[in-house]
């Protein structure tokens, strides 16, 4: 069988390529990155993505479309394909990501190579709340507004460009590290370079930290801005040292990473800070053809009283253009009139250019993959394509599959977002994980803080395929949402020996099933009354989730927890009830419980047995 690449060559697969009824010209073998996604994989062979799925599959490789394979895998699949495989790239630093690959057109070869072109790096600006990472955002914007657009209102259509020495950088306006981790857990990383923004007053906060973990998990190069300078009294110094001690080492201490003093209120420093942001890259070797089919990614959407829906994307490769079929996600439709960063309608937009769409059907997601098709047909099969891989996507990974991924070759790296209720038990936890790797396997807490489990920390687990340990706390309402939707493993203890225990044996393919709590809703205590000559039964408000009769439930008074019993008994009033949903208020009995009082919670929750 025959391919036809995007760029027009023709690859025959090998052993092939040579028979009678193919050209004698020699195809070369195809050069694959050392680590990219299954989608990437299925682009560069020009085969589906279940294809590519279901070779893994027959390799006992456990894969998603968006999940990163290294270079044996691929050579794996291509070979059980036909294709011929260049040997393996050698790397001289750690790859930032497999998306990053594919933004440094290292992914293309002969005809396609001649046409890469440098493109502007896209930069996120992250750091802790009130170090001044918008009002950054703000002095870089009217500091560098680009000459062709001197005078125009810039309006907010999530990125924006500046020119600094005759190059372009592309600015997400979306500060802070969830949005960058949001789109990453989508599958979609376009963040070339992290500004990390540290005040020179406060210093490294926890979340600086947190922003530095996110950075590192994604494998994106950071530049640090260390703001504030102005003010009378800082000592930019303990900042520095802070950050030594959270692991980054600047130039000027004998490490890599670039520091740059700014005060975004006076507007000093900024030409150095972008100067920087240049260099880096340069290092980066960021490039992109223009004339490729194109691709992109959603970095905002909004539904517009007068326009309808509305999509900013970033475009990763190619170019495009007015009157182009789109599919962005799961829906389609053809741009009718683009805008850049000042409003200004635009007819094309090229690598690293965000532009705001009009034209889609629907209102994409966030970290969408854009898709420039041939037309309508082509858009509805490609989104049914979309769903069918969607449905074939494998289980994320947690301890009771932990080892099948292991010896699958799936997974090389266990991460983990460590959580614990006090800084003095993280420390022994981290040391005593990281002593547990293998030699298939190695343990790496990619994050660690205290206070409760967050949404950002599951949204963290999804964009790196990690599992979160939480000990001696909690998880919020959200974030426990946010886990049971995704599919996101939450594993609670209370003494670290049960914790060890339990990944040592998740290594080594000896966990016994255990026994999991799913929360079904809470409740706030809102009255008493009395049920009987000796019961009583508490009025309460279901604040989320649901109440069933029967169910278990747990009393917690501040911090301490007073009973574990069961649902004696419900009513909805006068009434009795199976269940009351959240938002509405009943009266509740609990089993060998009566010591009720305003303000108690109660927590409905079942068991469920994990294999």
């Amino acid at each position: 069988m025959v391919r036809t690449s995007k760029s027009g060559d023709t690859l025959y697969p090998a052993g092939k390529g040579q028979s009678n009824s193919s050209p004698s010209v020699k195809t070369p073998p195809i050069g694959v990155p050392s680590t990219l996604s299954v989608r990437q994989l299925a682009d560069l062979l020009q085969v589906s993505a279940v294809d590519i799925i279901k070779q893994l599959m027959r390799n006992d490789i456990m894969a998603n479309i968006n999940q990163v394979i290294d270079y044996e895998a691929a050579v794996t699949v291509a070979s059980g394909l036909g294709y011929k495989v260049c040997p393996k790239p050698q790397v001289t630093r750690k790859s930032a990501s497999a998306i990053s690959e594919i933004k440094k057109g290292q992914h293309l070869q002969g005809k396609e190579l001649k046409g890469l072109k440098p493109r502007p790096p896209v930069v996120t600006i992250m750091g802790h709340v009130n170090h001044g990472k918008t009002r950054l955002l703000d002095a870089i914007r009217k500091t560098n507004i680009m000459a062709a657009e001197a005078g125009g209102i810039t309006q907010h259509i999530g990125a924006y460009q500046v020119e600094v020495n005759g190059q372009r950088v592309t600015f997400l306006d979306t500060p802070g590290h969830e949005a960058f981790t949001a789109m990453r857990a989508r599958g979609a990383q376009v963040t070339d370079i992290v500004i990390l923004v540290v005040a020179a007053d406060d210093g490294v906060m926890p979340q600086t930290l947190e922003a530095i973990d996110h950075a590192q998990a994604a494998g994106v190069p950071i530049v640090v801005a260390i703001n504030k300078i102005d003010k009378p009294g800082v000592n930019p110094e303990m900042a520095k040292q802070q950050l030594a001690d959270a692991g980054l080492l600047i130039e000027e201490w004998g490490g890599d990473i670039i520091c740059v003093p700014v005060s975004a209120k006076e507007r000093i420093g900024i030409p150095e800070l972008l100067e920087n942001l240049l260099v880096v890259a340069e290092m980066e070797e960021l490039r992109a053809n223009p004339s490729q089919p194109t691709l992109g990614v959603v970095i905002e959407a909004k539904l517009d009283k007068t326009k309808g829906p509305l999509a900013t994307a970033l475009v990763h490769e190619g170019t495009l253009r007015l009157g182009d079929t789109i599919v962005v996600g799961n829906t389609w439709g053809r741009v009718k009139a683009m805008f850049n960063d000042v409003g200004k309608r635009v007819r094309k937009a090229e690598p690293a250019t965000p532009v705001e769409i009009l034209g889609l059907s629907k209102i994409p997601q966030v970290g969408d993959v854009l898709t420039a098709v041939g037309g309508e047909s082509q858009a509805q099969k490609l989104i049914q394509k979309r769903l069918a891989e969607k449905q074939q996507e494998p289980k994320p990974v947690n301890l009771s599959n932990l080892y099948a991924h292991i010896s699958a070759g799936q997974v090389k790296e266990l991460n983990i977002i460590l959580k614990a209720d006090v800084q003095g038990s993280i420390e022994p936890i981290r040391s005593s994980l990281q002593e547990l790797g293998t030699e298939k396997v190695r343990v790496r807490v990619i994050h660690s803080g205290t206070g409760n489990i967050t949404e950002s920390d599951v949204m963290l687990a999804i964009a790196s395929r990690g599992i979160i340990i939480g000990f001696g706390i909690g998880s919020q309402p959200g974030a426990r949402r946010l886990a049971e939707r995704e599919g996101i493993s939450i594993h609670s203890y209370d003494v670290i020996y049960d914790l060890t225990n339990d990944v040592d044996n998740a290594l080594k393919g000896m966990l016994e099933p255990s026994e999991v709590e799913v929360i079904e809703g809470r409740a706030e205590v809102r009255a008493i009354f009395t049920a009987g000559k000796k019961e009583k039964a508490a009025g309460i408000y279901v604040t989320e989730g649901k109440v069933s009769r029967g169910a278990l439930v747990r009393l917690r008074r501040g911090k301490e927890v007073l009973a574990e019993s069961t649902v004696s008994s419900l009513r909805r009033f006068k009434d009795n009830v199976k269940e009351v949903a959240a938002g509405y208020e009943c009266g509740v009995g609990i089993k060998d419980f009566n010591e009720f009082q305003v303000g108690d919670i109660l927590e409905f929750f079942r068991k469920e047995i994990q294999h």
